[in-house]
């Protein structure tokens, strides 16, 4: 445990020294050092992600590994060698920052509710030894990048199930012990809880942070992202650039809108996050409508003019 531990305060000084002279820039906006995109917000294989960071005008990025590990073709289709040694380069030379990786687990559904609850992260017994592969996979690709974070939905937190609650906390201690191994720690994208059961469960594992997806909490309705961060600050390693709106048929998806159009609150979210003291990035995503490339154009001009 003491060994972990270490790993994980090594891990959050790196994060506070790669972050400490950055903020808001002059003008009051997010400094662009610290915007990022979700390579798979894109729907483009990595060589047009190339192309589109560069229109974009934007160095970060939140890269999937799905496509080089376990395609789910929600983040991406199969890449080979080919595009792996691109992304290295890309990475090595300057031109990318890779702000954090992101895996995804076996057999995920989001149809519904209901069937992404039962199907999600790493609940199912059934994928749990594919899902052990695919997390360490990501941890040794991740630390090839020179990364220190990965992220993943982890799957619905139930404490109403105290079995099944003990194995989720037992799985999570796994990953983070496995991924520590490679100096990675595991982030869980939130949302899909709420902040207080959240919260309740990262004092259970320390050494885990937040992927922290306001968005995710209203398309789920478990709250209010700028109420949540209050409660999970001391956990949010990284933040997403997602906004939403709630549903208005209880037991339904909530509606993802470009960001600063929906119920976030866009600009009022962020300037809470800054005035808690957060130095972390800011990774724009977007998983819904037809002209994503604009979409993610206009979050990155809202946070930095």
């Amino acid at each position: 445990m003491k060994k972990i531990l270490s790993v994980f305060s090594a891990v959050l000084l790196a994060f506070a020294a790669g972050c400490s002279d950055k903020g808001l820039n002059s003008s009051g906006k997010i400094d662009p050092s610290r915007i990022g995109v979700c390579s798979w917000s894109w729907r483009v294989d990595m060589k047009n992600v190339e192309r589109l960071m560069d229109e974009a005008g934007v160095k970060g990025v939140h890269l999937a590994l799905g496509p080089f590990i376990a395609p789910d073709e929600r983040h991406g289709s199969a890449e080979g060698e080919e595009a792996w040694k691109r992304v290295k380069e890309l990475v090595e030379s300057g031109k990318w920052k890779v702000m954090s990786t992101m895996i995804g687990t076996v057999g995920e559904d989001y149809t519904t509710l209901e069937t992404i609850k039962k199907t999600g992260g790493i609940v199912p017994d059934q994928h749990w030894k594919a899902n052990q592969a695919i997390i360490t996979k990501g941890a040794q690709l991740t630390k090839e990048l020179g990364c220190n974070y990965m992220s993943l939905h982890a799957g619905f937190l139930d404490e109403s199930d105290p079995v099944a609650y003990k194995k989720y906390v037992e799985r999570v201690t796994w990953m983070r012990d496995e991924a520590a191994k490679y100096g990675v720690m595991v982030i869980f994208e939130s949302g899909q809880e709420t902040a207080e059961h959240l919260a309740s469960f990262m004092k259970k594992v320390p050494g885990v942070g937040i992927n922290f997806d306001p968005a995710n909490m209203i398309l789920y309705a478990m709250g209010k992202p700028i109420e949540a961060i209050k409660l999970l600050m001391p956990w949010i390693v990284q933040v997403h650039v997602k906004d939403a709106c709630y549903t208005k048929t209880p037991g339904t998806w909530g509606t993802e809108v470009p960001w600063c159009d929906g119920q976030v609150g866009g600009k009022a979210f962020v300037a809470e996050l800054e005035k808690m003291g957060y130095k972390g990035n800011y990774v724009v995503e977007r998983e819904a409508g037809n002209n994503r490339a604009n979409d993610i154009k206009l979050a990155v001009e809202r946070l930095v003019k």
